[in-house]
């Protein structure tokens, strides 16, 4: 099982990432990033709201009211094309991270 502290940090890249190929709602996001990591990051409600409205009121994310395939009013997010360029930034950030990482725990070149 991954921690929320090893995830704190990309929380904003997993959801942006996810919401790049379909707009989806919470409930939806939720099972998609636990189903996505079969089942080895179990994202809470909080953070998965709180990170939303945060991406929100940066401007890369949208929202909007309609009714799910089983017949519920949800409201579903939406990247922006602000939201889109902010997924290439953090792309980018995550492959320096990760090799800055991967250099110290596993010894190879972190470029």
């Amino acid at each position: 099982m991954i921690g929320a502290d090893a995830i704190r940090g990309h929380i904003d890249l997993i959801l942006l990432s996810v919401l790049e190929t379909r707009p989806s709602y919470a409930y939806e996001l939720s099972r998609t990033i636990t189903d996505g990591s079969r089942g080895e990051y179990l994202i809470k409600q909080t953070t998965l709201y709180t990170a939303v409205k945060r991406l929100q009121s940066q401007g890369l994310l949208d929202s909007y009211e309609d009714v799910s395939t089983s017949g519920k009013p949800r409201t579903y997010y939406k990247l922006t094309a602000a939201g889109l360029e902010q997924l290439d930034v953090k792309r980018a950030e995550w492959r320096s991270t990760r090799a800055l990482v991967d250099h110290f725990t596993e010894g190879k070149d972190a470029t």
